[in-house]
Parts: structure tokens; sequence; C-alpha cells
């Protein structure tokens, strides 16, 4: 793995030890930041079942103001740590080793300091009932995390079909690499989107 973009450019990072973890391939981080590119300096952005930080560190480097990295596994936690060291990143971010869950309603807490541009989800593709609860959560009681334009990404595998609508979230645009997707959500009119509802037919910007 390395950096696409940015400050930290071309820069490897290292992958967690053993098959739990699957991270984010090159490839795919390269075409979600295409999409992200306008969106990214001054953002902040909250990276869940975050992995070796791979995505949370591409935005670092092309200019996030703030990261927080949600990771509890063992072997991902120590890439996690291992890769900020390697690149010498010292602010601009936050790790928490809580579940998802339990790291969302913390941060919820401190919704007066932060509301979060971005949201990136990628949980173990076999644990599909993550992908429902963390969805729910936020278009739910935490749909305080999200600042009013805000984009939620899943990544998730091709084949896995995500709900339409997770309470305020709906899904705006689809894309398909290989066996993988994303899947983009933003809030509906009601709760403080500017732009139209889209039909999911992929055309909309994230």
């Amino acid at each position: 793995m390395r950096i696409i973009s940015g400050t930290f450019r071309s820069r490897t990072l290292e992958a967690p030890a053993g098959l739990a973890t699957r991270p984010t391939s090159d490839r795919l981080r390269e075409t979600l930041f295409n999409v992200l590119a306008p969106r990214i300096a001054g953002a902040a952005l909250l990276d869940l079942y975050a992995g070796s930080g791979a995505v949370g560190l591409e935005a670092i480097s092309r200019g996030a103001m703030q990261v927080v990295f949600v990771e509890r596994a063992p072997a991902a936690l120590k890439a996690l740590h291992a890769n900020l060291a390697k690149l010498s990143i010292r602010d601009g971010f936050r790790v928490d080793s809580n579940k998802v869950s339990a790291a969302l309603r913390r941060l919820e807490k401190g919704v007066a300091q932060t509301r979060f541009d971005i949201v990136f989800l990628d949980p173990p593709y076999e644990d599909a009932d993550k992908y429902a609860s963390t969805l729910g959560q936020l278009g739910g009681g935490l749909i305080g995390l999200l600042a009013p334009e805000a984009v939620v990404i899943a990544e998730h595998r091709r084949k896995q079909r995500l709900e339409l609508r997770y309470g305020a979230l709906h899904r705006t645009r689809l894309l398909e690499q290989g066996d993988a997707a994303l899947s983009f959500y933003r809030l509906t009119e009601s709760e403080g989107e500017a732009g139209e509802a889209g039909d999911d037919s992929g055309g909309m910007k994230a």
C-alpha cells in the first residue's frame, strides 16, 4: 500500500499482519479520493473500521484538518500506529480503540467540537450486520455527528446490496470496481442537504 497524492505521496504503508483485516486497495482508494477531492482540504473525516489507517492517512496527506480513526483489532492498531509514526504525523488526528458503536456515542457527546464532513466505513465484508447498525446510527440518533453537507461512504462487496436509505441518510451514488463497491450517502433535504435527492443512478456528485 502507498499514499497516492498530497504531502506524503508515494510513501508506503504497513499492512496489518494476518488475514483478519482487508485493506482498501490502492486502486479503489484512488477512485474514492477522485470523487472526494473537492471536499478534502480542511475537512473533518471519521475513518470507521480504520484498519491500517490508509483512508484517513490519505486524507491527511491531501489536507484534511482532522481525522478520527476508529479501530480495535490489535494487529490493525499496531499497523495504524506504525504508519502514523512512519509518516511523522503528530497532530490533527485521534485514535479510538473502542467498538465503533461505542466510539460513535462518545464522539456524539463532543459534537460541539466536531461535526464530520466525511465518514468512511469499511467493516469486514462478512459482518453484514455492521453496515446496517453503523449506517443506522449515523442516519438516526447520532445524526448530530454529521455536518449538513456531509457524505458517508461505505465500502462493501459488489454483490452485497446495501439499503437505499438508513434513517435520514439516502444513497446518492454507487461505484463498482472489481469485487468491491462504494456506496455514497447524504442527508435528506429535511435534515439539511442543500442539493436535490438522488435517484441512485450514480450520476450525482458525492
